[in-house]
């Protein structure tokens, strides 16, 4: 199939995450934004996608970054799936939650539309810091009216074979699962 030309993109597609998004261990074709990418390429009109996802991201990196790629890239819509490693290195819910409204707030006066993607951290992390957590995204959600996938790895995330040895990033055979956990929150905003 040849790819559409560049005039011929009804939108871009923003990935904005860190190595989940970015295909951590895996191909780059295997990653969950590669197979979007296919997905909107075979759409009518097609839609392109940018993986800007960085491995380790926090939210304040993000945040820095983001005026750039707006710039650069033009998106109609940003897909953020930030704050993993936020919580990994028990930073403050407040203080992810502030870098994550800021990026809400800059994308906004680009005029794209933004689907927030949220994370859960390991219970070893006691029930304050996991509810705390999970509440920001919610709460951001909620307070700017916008789509989120409250976890992107739903369904399998208790399924040890679905990950790396790590046990943090998703296999290949996971990165499908991921891909329709989000679009059921990414379609309606494409049309």
């Amino acid at each position: 199939m040849a790819l559409a030309s560049a005039s011929a993109w009804a939108g871009t597609v923003l990935v904005w995450g860190d190595s989940l998004s970015a295909g951590y261990g895996l191909r780059p074709e295997q990653a969950w934004p590669s197979l979007l990418a296919k997905r909107l390429e075979a759409s009518k009109p097609p839609h392109k996608v940018v993986n800007a996802s960085i491995s380790g991201e926090t939210t304040a990196g993000g945040l820095s970054r983001l005026p750039a790629a707006l710039q650069a890239h033009k998106p109609s819509v940003v897909v953020i799936e930030l704050g993993a490693n936020d919580g990994l290195r028990g930073l403050p819910p407040r203080a992810m939650a502030a870098n994550l409204q800021a990026m809400i707030d800059a994308i906004g006066k680009s005029g794209a539309r933004v689907l927030l993607v949220g994370m859960r951290m390991p219970p070893n992390y006691g029930p304050t810091y996991t509810a705390a957590f999970e509440a920001a995204y919610r709460d951001l959600a909620r307070t700017n009216k916008l789509r989120l996938v409250p976890f992107m790895m739903e369904g399998f995330a208790d399924q040890r074979g679905m990950f790396q040895q790590d046990g943090i990033h998703p296999v290949a055979d996971a990165q499908p699962l991921i891909l329709d956990t989000i679009w059921r929150e990414l379609a309606p905003l494409l049309r």
